[in-house]
C-alpha cells in the first residue's frame, strides 16, 4: 500500500519515506527523459530551419541554371544579329531576355527565402535547457537549506 502525501492523493509518495537509492534512480530516469525530450525538440527545430535553407539554395541553383540558358539565348541572338539582319535575331533576344528575367525573379525569391533562415541554433531547446538547469540549481540550493 502506498503512503498518502499531504494532498491525500494515493499516487503521490512522500519523498521522506523513499531511500536515497530510490531517489537517485528516479532522478536519473527523469533526467534521461528530460534529455531525450530536449533532443527531440532541438531536432524538430533544426529540421524546420534546414528545410528553409534547402528551399532557398534550390531556388538559387535553379536561378543560376535558367540564367545560364538566358545568357545562351542572348548570345545566340547577338550571333544571329551579326550574321544577318533579319527578324530571327529578335526572337532569340526576346527569348533570352525572358529567361534572364525569370532567373532574376527566382534569384530574388531564393534570396528572400535564405534571409528567413535564422542561425542554426535550436533556440527553443536552448532556452528550455537553460530553464531546466536553473530549476535544478534552485532545487539543489533549496535542498541544502536547513528545515
Amino acid at each position: 500500500m502506498t503512503p498518502l502525501s499531504h494532498s491525500g492523493s494515493p499516487r503521490e509518495q512522500r519523498t521522506e519515506s523513499l531511500s536515497t537509492a530510490e531517489l537517485v534512480r528516479r532522478a536519473s530516469g527523469q533526467l534521461s527523459s528530460l534529455v531525450r525530450d530536449e533532443m527531440a525538440l532541438a531536432r524538430a527545430e533544426l529540421t524546420v530551419k534546414a528545410k528553409h535553407a534547402g528551399i532557398g539554395a534550390g531556388l538559387f541553383g535553379t536561378a543560376g541554371v535558367i540564367g545560364l540558358y538566358g545568357l545562351f539565348g542572348v548570345l545566340a541572338g547577338v550571333v544571329l544579329l551579326i550574321a544577318r539582319v533579319i527578324p530571327d535575331w529578335g526572337a532569340a533576344l526576346a527569348f533570352g531576355g525572358l529567361l534572364v528575367l525569370l532567373a532574376g525573379m527566382l534569384g530574388l525569391a531564393g534570396r528572400r527565402q535564405l534571409r528567413r533562415v535564422p542561425p542554426p541554433v535550436p533556440e527553443a531547446a536552448t532556452s528550455s535547457l537553460r530553464a531546466d538547469a536553473e530549476a535544478l540549481r534552485s532545487a539543489a540550493a533549496h535542498q541544502g537549506e536547513p528545515r
